[in-house]
């Protein structure tokens, strides 16, 4: 299934999406929640696994097709190849850090540029979103766990980033996650580590990876991360993006008014966002 999240921002309704379709679920469930933790944990997905409706076509803005998870969090430098760019060895453990909520953005939404960071970089990355709650998972379960995917930026103010000693505030401005442009669930993504990964700027490839080369494999990221912190339902793991980045370029190539960055992972799909002055 391709569940996504679609109408005026701040009033989306929960559907499916069945190609060029849109199944919306208010009128076969309307009691069902938006798509977050209760529509997880209260098993939702069996129920819209029976709908049958084809769907019609809508000329509708799609959402973040999560809503307001418990939280996001990141992996750093988990592509060899990123890591040598920036200078740095791969690394034994996963780097983690996190992103607001205010962060999250629809696939198809502009990207807002902040005052107080001048260097706004790009970054592809393939995003897990857990369907069940955990902690301490194992890696020979973690997939269990797992509702589906989608394709994340993960939009990166580097001055702040660096300037800052912590990665906190530069991943965090408003809109620096655009996520979409739907949530494919676990069984249509049977092999999730050999997906294409990619981005392109203006129309020009800057990133081309395959998730087959993360350093760190989904399974032990959750059993990592579920050592001591509990999963909930609706929160996204971003797993990192390959080499490619704009900072990392000679001389550095970073979103301006009006650039458009679209990122791309296979099976999935892909979000594309104009970069506006706020």
């Amino acid at each position: 299934m391709r569940l996504i999240r679609f109408g005026e921002k701040g009033s989306e309704r929960p559907g499916l999406l069945k190609e060029d379709r849109i199944v919306d679920l208010r009128k076969h469930f309307p009691d069902i929640p938006d798509i977050g933790e209760p529509f997880f944990r209260d098993d939702w997905l069996t129920k819209v696994r029976q709908v049958t409706d084809q769907g019609v076509e809508m000329d509708v803005r799609l959402g973040c097709p999560v809503n307001w998870p418990s939280k996001i969090i990141c992996l750093g430098k988990n592509y060899a190849e990123h890591a040598r760019e920036g200078g740095f060895k791969s690394p034994e453990k996963p780097i983690l850090f996190s992103k607001a909520m205010n962060t999250l953005n629809g696939p198809f939404d502009p990207i807002l540029l902040p005052e107080s960071a001048s260097q706004v970089d790009w970054e592809v990355e393939l995003a897990v979103v857990m369907g069940r709650q955990g902690k301490r998972i194992p890696a020979a379960d973690a997939y269990g766990h797992v509702a589906g995917f989608c394709v994340m930026n993960d939009v990166s103010g580097r001055d702040a980033q660096y300037g800052d000693g912590q990665f906190f505030r530069g991943k965090s401005f408003d809109t620096f996650a655009p996520l979409g442009p739907c949530l494919v669930t676990r069984d249509e993504l049977v092999d999730v580590e050999n997906l294409r990964i990619t981005a392109h700027l203006d129309g020009k490839c800057m990133q081309e990876g395959n998730t087959g080369d993360l350093i760190f494999k989904i399974p032990f990221i959750i059993e990592y991360i579920s050592r001591d912190i509990t999963l909930l339902p609706g929160d996204i793991i971003s797993t990192g993006t390959p080499s490619g980045v704009g900072i990392y370029r000679d001389p550095p190539i970073l979103l301006q008014p009006g650039s458009v960055i679209k990122c791309e992972v296979e099976k999935i799909g892909y979000i594309e966002n104009e970069v506006i002055g706020e």
